[in-house]
């Protein structure tokens, strides 16, 4: 069963078919939706503000998910993948989303939707990212339009298949 902590009188709320790895924290004032699944060792520590993260996301395994005290939440879309290792810290995620491997986005970044930030990316304080578009480098910057293939072969297929592996753990 995943560590799932009260704090501060925050208990997380976590929506209808949810997977959470037996490893995995989520911990105070977190709302997730429904059909999302939160992989081994990721943390998502809403201690010092709100996470809220929307339907169909994952959270893939070492992945970080926390905010600054007071000042910047994280709000995180529907049908979005954060994937393995991958800290999302104060930041807006829009629907239809991938945050690749290892990418890092700080505090008051947003990422628009059908958007790609690709592995090992750093998206700095601040920045504000183009929907349909994919961002590579540190730091993040454009590399090119996302196309129709990238769209429905990479966010969507992904987001979609976390959860037909997160039904092979609930059987």
């Amino acid at each position: 069963m995943a560590i799932i902590k009260t704090l501060n009188g925050k208990t997380p709320e976590i929506g209808e078919n949810c997977f959470l790895a037996e490893n995995s924290v989520v911990i105070g004032d977190v709302i997730m939706g429904k059909d999302c699944s939160v992989w081994y060792s990721a943390v998502l520590r809403g201690d010092v503000h709100y996470i809220k993260i929307g339907n169909n996301t994952n959270i893939q395994d070492c992945a970080v998910i926390h905010a600054t005290y007071k000042k910047s939440p994280t709000n995180i879309g529907s049908n979005v993948t954060i994937a393995h290792g991958a800290i999302v810290h104060g930041c807006t995620i829009k629907d239809n989303v991938m945050i690749g491997m290892n990418a890092v986005v700080l505090d008051d970044a947003v990422i628009e939707s059908n958007t790609i930030i690709a592995a090992g990316s750093v998206v700095t304080k601040g920045t504000k990212v183009e929907s349909g578009s994919v961002y590579a480098g540190i730091p993040a910057k454009k590399v090119k339009s996302i196309s129709t293939e990238l769209l429905e072969g990479e966010i969507n297929r992904i987001a979609n298949s976390y959860g037909m592996y997160a039904g092979w753990y609930k059987e």
